[in-house]
């Protein structure tokens, strides 16, 4: 038998998901001389990208361009690109392995955590994610509403996700409409009442997941001015010895802005944004129409649990806060994929290191593995899956190696060519995307932008007809 792994017989792999970490899996491979390997991606979008496309927020231009590199990645001869094609429904993974020799699923977190307070169903309370997919041109959001017109909003959690959606609150209009936000968002936004924004950490200062760059930001808007109050930045004894025994400049660095904004005079501007520390809501009221129309928190205090870390606890004080929509943004969680072992109060893949497990028996499934959000939980930044899809990538490389690999009836590319354009004639190749790309550049350049984004399929399928 020939061996796997060489020009005639290559490491087939499939790919399932198309955001950062697939193409840094795809890059890893590929930069491993001793085996050939093809990879095939699927993405059930017609576009690639993931969340640098639908998450990372319009103003951050910079962390955008890292696509041009995936752009390069996808340029490789022997990656292919199967966009608009959704596994679990197009074709399944049990069909899948009937293909390849290795099948990885990078699907990110595509949901949220919940969060069990009374009231926080009511009309005008959203996730954050769904407000920044929506912002962002996500064909699944287009059709969503967001109440305006209401002069108050709060974001529950102070993590990026929580500032993006502060600071696209309270852009003005001339800074967004040199951004790519999807049109409909910007008419919208043109349009908003929202004067005052509250960001709402449960923890204090040191403790805030959002980074300096982003905190620092906040300070830098065209009409904003920033408030933060003087005894909710003052560390308590517990943070303050965390940070002195610490190593962690960019914390330091983190605080020390968050306590510039202390008792900084107002300027009139139109917009306000309020930093608030160590509360947490409690309830959301509503009104006769079951419309938020505010809520009440909880002040926190400080422990050290046993294992060392920070945590909040209640005390006896509380205020409530006027606001008419609120976004929680306490996390993502992983969406389960059909045929393949999922840890549901996890939200993520039962794996080991990236090999997906059975969880009763511990033990490898062989050929399938894992990497990203969806194999370790939503955390880090865009960069941090680098590493993480290596680590999965070892754990392939080394297994094909020892031999265990599965033997797929019908590896020829040709095979899946076939069985998916049955499934779904409008498959998306690459040179497909790359063309919807360069009209959504050209529809920019016209309007001094980045680009103008198609924010439902059949826009970027009338593009391909032509």
């Amino acid at each position: 038998m020939t061996q796997i792994g060489t020009e005639a017989q290559p490491l087939r792999v499939a790919i399932v998901g198309a955001g950062p970490t697939g193409f840094y899996t795809a890059e890893h491979l590929f930069r491993n001389k001793e085996v050939v390997v093809t990879v095939d991606m699927f993405e059930r979008l017609p576009t690639p990208y993931g969340l640098v496309r639908y998450g990372v927020a319009p103003d951050h231009p910079k962390i955008k361009s890292v696509t041009k590199l995936y752009d390069r990645t996808a340029d490789n001869p022997r990656f292919r690109f199967f966009g608009n094609v959704n596994v679990g429904e197009d074709i399944s993974v049990e069909e899948m392995l009937a293909h390849y020799h290795q099948i990885v699923f990078t699907t990110g977190a595509e949901t949220d955590r919940p969060m069990n307070i009374p009231g926080i169903d009511l009309k005008n309370s959203h996730s954050a994610r769904e407000f920044v997919a929506w912002y962002n041109g996500h064909p699944d959001y287009v059709d969503y509403e967001f109440d305006l017109t209401q002069e108050r909003a709060a974001v529950i959690g102070v993590g990026n996700v929580a500032m993006d959606v502060a600071r696209i609150l309270c852009r003005t209009t001339e800074e967004l409409a040199t951004t790519d936000i999807a049109d409909y968002a910007l008419e919208a936004l043109s349009h908003s009442k929202v004067r005052e924004v509250f960001v709402l950490g449960r923890r204090g200062p040191v403790q805030a997941a959002f980074t300096t760059p982003e905190v620092k930001e906040l300070g830098e808007m065209a009409d904003t001015d920033v408030v933060v109050l003087a005894d909710e930045a003052e560390l308590d004894a517990l943070s303050e010895a965390d940070l002195t025994d610490s190593a962690d400049r960019a914390t330091r660095r983190k605080v020390d802005v968050i306590q510039s904004y202390v008792g900084k005079p107002l300027t009139g501007a139109g917009h306000r944004l309020h930093l608030r520390f160590l509360v947490s809501p409690t309830e959301l009221y509503s009104d006769d129409a079951g419309r938020v129309v505010g809520m009440k928190l909880v002040h926190n205090e400080l422990y050290r649990t046993e294992s060392g870390t920070l945590r909040p606890r209640q005390i006896d004080k509380f205020e409530d806060l006027t606001v008419g929509l609120v976004f929680r943004s306490i996390g993502y969680r992983g969406v389960p994929i059909p045929g393949v072992p999922f840890h549901d109060s996890w939200g993520i893949i039962h794996n080991q290191e990236g090999r997906v497990i059975v969880p009763e028996s511990r033990e490898p499934v062989l050929g399938l593995y894992t990497a990203g959000w969806i194999k370790r939980g939503p955390t880090g930044i865009i960069g941090t899956n680098k590493p993480d899809a290596l680590e999965t990538v070892k754990c392939m490389l080394a297994d094909l190696a020892e031999g265990r690999v599965r033997q797929p009836a019908r590896p020829e590319p040709e095979a899946i060519d076939n069985l998916i354009y049955e499934r779904q004639p409008h498959c998306f190749r690459y040179a497909d995307w790359l063309k919807v790309k360069a009209e959504e550049i050209a529809r920019g350049e016209a309007q001094n932008r980045p680009k103008v984004k198609f924010t439902s399929v059949d826009e970027m399928l009338a593009v391909l007809e032509k």
